[in-house]
């Protein structure tokens, strides 16, 4: 379901079919029916069927245990202070194998079930870590300003005209249409250091709405829903 208002949206499942599987009790195989390296895969990990090879980590020690070789010291503190908040609002981080992601894709966030998933082919360099990380957690900051993580709803976080303008246009060149007003920010914030920090600390703090001025359309949308008088 997509909203009209583009401000708001439901960011669903990748894949609407298996939720509705799942809704009506039809049991997900543990491997995906269609092969690794698929959407199909992607949705088998994120409705944790497919687990092998899927491992939650919650610090830097973490980071340092898979990846030996990398230098985490220079980002271990944001790192590691983004944890905290994603386990205040409970999101649950993993590392998992690239076969469970489609050919190029290095993170997912999840809306329904507030997991977050790290390919871990891409990430064992530090400053890509941090820019998926970032991204993919403004994400769970979007879902949090529209109301809570625990609904499947994400809502655009800082005014579309506020994003500089080389953000806006790779994601022009990146994304579809409809996905573009939740990707450009997402992905200022994956290149800005402390963003995503900040945002899910407010998140945590229960202060989304006062740090961050919803837009007109979210707050009137959060007033219709009760979230906010």
């Amino acid at each position: 379901m997509e909203s009209s208002d583009p401000i708001i949206m439901l960011r669903n499942a990748i894949l609407s079919g298996l939720m509705f599987g799942m809704a009506h009790g039809v049991a997900v195989s543990a491997e995906p029916t269609k092969g690794y390296y698929t959407m199909d895969a992607m949705g088998c990990m994120l409705l944790k069927e497919c687990t092998k090879d899927v491992e939650q980590i919650t610090s830097s020690d973490d980071l340092r245990a898979a990846f030996p070789d990398s230098n985490w010291g220079p980002v271990a503190d944001e790192f590691d202070r983004i944890m905290v908040a994603f386990k205040k609002i409970g999101v649950d981080v993993h590392l998992a194998d690239e076969k469970y992601f489609p050919v190029g894709h290095r993170g997912v966030y999840h809306t329904v079930s507030n997991h977050f998933y790290l390919n871990k082919t891409y990430v064992h360099r530090p400053h890509v870590l941090m820019s998926v990380v970032r991204h993919e957690g403004w994400h769970a900051a979007q879902d949090c300003m529209a109301g809570t993580i625990k609904n499947n709803m994400i809502a655009i976080i800082k005014p579309e005209d506020e994003v500089p303008e080389i953000w806006q246009e790779m994601v022009r060149r990146t994304y579809p249409p409809h996905a573009q007003p939740w990707e450009k920010e997402a992905t200022w914030a994956g290149k800005t250091e402390n963003m995503t920090q900040e945002a899910l600390e407010s998140c945590a703090r229960g202060t989304m709405w006062t740090d961050y001025d919803p837009t007109p359309l979210t707050r009137q949308w959060l007033r219709e829903n009760g979230y906010i008088k």
